[in-house]
């Protein structure tokens, strides 16, 4: 008589969560002019670059690359040091693409690279912009696309390196710290009134109007719609002060408050 066998222990869990993820938006089908730019971005920054998990974004391009060109792309990306994770969501020649690239296609991208959206790049090779990205779910999973809301809040402990704190669809107000390592997301603007030791994220859909306010300001990167600035050095004249971050025609701006 055979023994009835126990049940397996469950090898792994399988959630969806948030995941920061840097889109490079290709300007112009050049794998060497690439691998250039982008490892200029890696040494200038690498605790950001190196090793990120980026997704091709090939929207901007007059046509689509053939397979091999592509493929030339993606090796380009991985030289230079960066992983890529998916291509960005566009016409059904790129889900096509993605699906014979074996790589998925990342559709949180579509509603930043609609016709008009574009900007200028130096150099006009490729645009590398830090972005969130939500995988299916979010924090606020009650909360529906484009609805008023009022500010989520983060009070109590410090948000704690590793850790993610995403608000969909409003602002956020946090009454902690943030600690190296962290990172603090908003579709809106965002409030600390703490000490900012991470990293700040506002405007994450492409909210250009989007601001960040800060009471004690010593932040690895502040971005805001996908346009960042990384701390290695903090300028003296910020360090440990009362600030606000906001865009000037496309540039990143920051003042004492």
């Amino acid at each position: 008589m055979n023994a009835r066998a126990e049940p397996l222990e469950a090898a792994c869990d399988l959630r969806f969560g948030q995941v920061g993820i840097a889109c490079v938006r290709l300007r112009r089908v050049d794998a060497a002019a690439l691998v250039e730019e982008l490892e200029r971005r890696v040494r200038s920054a690498p605790q950001m670059f190196a090793r990120a998990a980026v997704v091709l974004d090939l929207s901007h391009l007059p046509k689509l690359p053939d397979d091999g060109m592509v493929d030339a792309l993606l090796e380009a990306i991985r030289s230079a040091g960066m992983l890529p994770v998916g291509i960005a969501y566009g016409t059904p020649e790129t889900e096509a693409l993605a699906e014979r690239m074996n790589l998925p296609l990342i559709a949180k991208f579509r509603a930043q690279y609609e016709p008009g959206q574009a900007t200028a790049t130096p150099g006009g090779g490729a645009s590398v912009r830090s972005e969130p990205v939500a995988a299916m779910t979010t924090i606020d999973q009650d909360v529906e696309p484009g609805s008023a809301t009022t500010a989520q809040h983060h009070t109590g402990s410090a948000v704690r390196s590793g850790q993610q704190i995403y608000a969909r669809d409003r602002d956020l107000v946090v009454t902690a710290a943030v600690a190296n390592g962290a990172e603090v997301i908003a579709d809106g603007s965002i409030h600390i009134y703490g000490s900012l030791r991470g990293r700040a994220m506002a405007g994450a859909q492409g909210d250009e109007s989007a601001r960040i306010f800060c009471s004690d300001f010593r932040a690895e990167l502040v971005a805001i719609a996908g346009h960042y600035r990384v701390f290695e050095d903090m300028p003296k004249e910020f360090e440990g002060q009362a600030v606000q971050c906001w865009l000037d025609n496309g540039k990143l701006m920051i003042a004492r408050l």
